[in-house]
């Protein structure tokens, strides 16, 4: 989900780029009747008295798109169901990880044979070098792998692991690009375009977010300039290979071979933040994709195969630095454990079966429906923008392309929360948020989308009127 930055995504632990929040109003001629989702409304009514906001991750409370959020009793496919028994294609899928869809057989088969085994050890098991192993066959720049439980912990460190290595206090990172939610990422932009943060969040120190530059995405002219003004202080540049955290937005051509070249110019180190886009757009990641090698990456999502799993990793003399081989510590009582292990090397070996023809499937589907999609809004004559790399999307609600976060946040928020309802109501739940991506499995057959696409049909007219 200012956006997520300044992701995601993690995506849904963000909070969504500053607009209104919308009051509850179901879609024109198709309100679903309070009943629909009594249970739901009940539940979070309890949850609001013992969670702040009613939710662990501030998306999922709704307020952009004006309703009280579905509660989820399950999830099967391409679909989950709420426990009010209605049923609903699912584009959220877990804000990412779900590239199999809801409950794999493979994941499920190997999460049942490790959780008889024990949950947790604080000791090595063969399990966490089986998939570092998968990782380092997979991921071109990644030589030796740290594994840590969530996308925060993995930036966190990396930027930590960059700082050791370099010797050097300030990162620069991309306004609207997330990274997680400790101190120094919460930052804002200042009026310039290459300008020190300012804290985004109240606990969060000046003096730390004082070491964070930050500049827009796709603007490589920005990046030399903080590059220049803070010439032999810059530890690293961060930023995520393709959006995903003020909604999907691709690099432009040549920009992230651009970051390649200025890292290397001013001995930075260039950090690709694969935490949403790892796994998910290409089996090499964002960098297999674009033939552009970081010098560490972070992974999360798709690495845990649904489990609270993340990693952080690079070039072996990099990574030697981190504890016990070197002197930059980190650690974690949960980190490794069996059954994120399990899940994440069922998952990583099935979509490297070349029999199984994941991405082929996924392409198929999501083009499908980013056409149809395209299709339906110009017949409604409702003027979006439809960005998709691989199996992310997003439909912003605008006349122009957005290319940064500050055209993302031009998109007219309120078409998408009528949109949202929309779909809702017609059996198809979202990302609650214009600036979160979409995801596709594939386990979203053509029925699914042809389903997606009616609902789409009747949701863009609410829109146009």
């Amino acid at each position: 989900m200012s956006a997520k930055s300044s992701k995601s995504k993690s995506a849904d632990e963000t909070v969504a780029p500053s607009v209104a929040v919308v009051k509850d109003a179901s879609v024109s001629g198709s309100s679903p009747g309070k009943d629909r989702y009594a249970r739901s409304a009940e539940a979070f009514e309890k949850a609001r008295r013992l969670l702040p906001g009613g939710v662990n991750s501030p998306v999922r409370a709704y307020k952009a798109v004006g309703r009280t959020p579905v509660f989820i009793r399950e999830g099967k496919g391409c679909t989950v169901t709420d426990i009010d028994g209605n049923t609903y294609i699912d584009y959220v899928m877990s804000y990412g990880p779900l590239l199999l869809g809801h409950a794999p057989q493979a994941v499920a088969i190997a999460l049942n044979k490790a959780i008889a085994k024990g949950t947790s050890f604080g000791m090595p098991t063969e399990a966490e070098t089986r998939l570092a192993e998968l990782v380092t066959q997979l991921v071109p720049s990644i030589e030796v792998v740290r594994f840590v439980n969530s996308g925060t912990e993995a930036a966190m460190s990396a930027i930590r692991l960059a700082r050791a290595a370099t010797g050097r206090p300030k990162i620069i990172k991309c306004t609207g690009c997330y990274h997680g939610h400790s101190d120094a990422l919460l930052v804002q932009a200042g009026s310039g375009a290459t300008t020190l943060g300012s804290p985004s969040s109240p606990g969060v120190p000046e003096s730390i977010t004082s070491h964070t530059v930050l500049v827009p995405y796709n603007d490589l002219q920005a990046v030399a300039r903080a590059m220049e003004n803070f010439r032999g202080q810059i530890a690293c540049m961060a930023v995520e290979p393709i959006a995903g955290n003020m909604g999907c937005v691709p690099p432009k051509k040549g920009y992230l071979e651009g970051l390649r070249e200025l890292c290397d110019k001013h001995g930075v180190l260039l950090l690709f933040d694969e935490v949403m886009t790892g796994f998910r757009v290409h089996p090499g990641c964002a960098q297999g994709l674009y033939n552009v090698k970081p010098d560490i990456t972070c992974l999360g999502k798709i690495i845990g195969g649904g489990l609270p799993c993340a990693a952080y990793g690079g070039r072996e003399d990099l990574m030697r630095l981190v504890a016990p081989d070197g002197a930059m510590y980190q650690a974690g009582t949960l980190s490794g454990n069996p059954l994120a292990m399990a899940a994440g090397i069922a998952m990583l070996e099935a979509i490297s079966d070349p029999e199984a023809k994941v991405y082929e499937t996924l392409e198929k589907h999501a083009a499908t429906l980013a056409v149809g999609l395209k299709d339906a809004a110009a017949r409604a004559g409702v003027a979006v923008q439809l960005a998709r790399v691989g199996s992310m999307m997003t439909v912003f609600f605008g006349d122009h392309p957005i290319e940064n976060y500050e055209q993302a946040t031009q998109c007219d928020t309120q078409k998408f929360a009528t949109f949202f309802r929309g779909m809702l109501d017609h059996g198809v739940v979202l990302p609650p948020s214009q600036f979160e991506a979409w995801f596709v499995s594939n386990v979203h057959d053509a029925q699914a989308i042809d389903q997606t696409l009616a609902a789409a049909k009747t949701a863009f007219e609410a829109v146009a009127s």
